[in-house]
């Protein structure tokens, strides 16, 4: 039983590390040496790089420890947990590969003429990285642990908070960086998200999730609990057996499918369920007009 427990935990932790790593050689070999910017704190530690030759390793740590905090008692141990390891074995991989460039053991990707390649390749590394980090229910802290402490107490979009860090802190590196630097940053961007979305297996920010099940009602209250998110029961009959059953609705955001699916296999590991794109999501927890 143990043995099976810590099989399925490695499967989502060493996914999440493998996404830190990648995430993070995308940013000292990519973005660092062509002055290009992040969004988020991963973006002030950037900047602090340009400033003040701050190691990006060092600010990660230091920036994040007081988010983590604040996150977990906010947020609570559960919710947090993945997070912690983000932001640790980010942290380790960005202090191992500056130790790397340092040692000569790796040279970093610099060019004064094509940054358009630059920009691209770092969106590439950038979004696997991401990509693999969300998909196993984890992220590297930051601007993440803002969102949803934002999102819970005062119910803001979660999405619109990242994007107004995200352009604070991009507007801010003007005064360290040239603007071209700026514009070449949002083609790294733009494409990072759509691979994001591709190895989140979607196109779109949330996923749409129905669940037939003769245990919904407990699938949906594991849900709420874990997951704080809305679930609608949905009364229906099968047609074969004529037995009356209920059917569990949620919208979840993408970094979640993964997460939502496994609480719904761990109470019935015969439930049936079904995954739609999302285009557009208005509400708790997603976009508010």
């Amino acid at each position: 039983m143990l043995t099976t427990r810590l099989a399925q935990v490695s499967k989502t932790i060493l996914p999440i590390l493998l996404g830190t790593a990648i995430y993070a050689f995308g940013l000292l070999y990519f973005i660092i040496p062509n002055k290009l910017m992040e969004g988020g704190v991963t973006g002030i530690t950037i900047l602090l790089k340009y400033a003040f030759s701050i190691s990006p390793s060092l600010s990660t740590l230091i920036l994040n420890i007081p988010l983590f905090l604040l996150g977990w008692k906010v947020l609570g141990s559960r919710q947090i947990v993945f997070t912690g390891i983000g932001i640790g074995s980010l942290t380790f991989f960005l202090w191992l590969f500056e130790q790397m460039i340092k040692k000569g053991w790796i040279v970093p990707f610099a060019t004064e003429h094509d940054y358009i390649l630059a920009s691209l390749y770092a969106g590439v590394t950038l979004g696997a990285g991401l990509g693999l980090v969300f998909r196993f229910g984890g992220t590297t802290g930051g601007s993440d642990i803002i969102a949803r402490i934002c999102n819970r107490k005062y119910g803001w979009s979660m999405g619109q908070v990242i994007l107004a860090l995200d352009v604070l802190i991009i507007g801010i590196s003007l005064l360290y960086i040239k603007k071209e630097q700026i514009l070449y940053t949002l083609v790294a961007v733009f494409i990072a998200s759509k691979v994001i979305d591709f190895i989140q297996e979607g196109a779109y920010s949330a996923k749409a999730f129905t669940i037939i099940s003769d245990h919904a009602p407990e699938i949906a209250d594991l849900i709420t609990k874990d997951m704080d998110r809305g679930v609608t029961l949905i009364p229906a009959v099968g047609a074969y057996s004529k037995q009356a059953k209920h059917m569990a609705y949620c919208v979840v955001a993408r970094q979640e499918i993964r997460r939502l699916t496994l609480i719904a296999k761990s109470v019935d590991p015969r439930a049936f369920i079904i995954i739609n794109d999302v285009h557009d999501v208005h509400g708790e927890g997603f976009r508010e007009d």
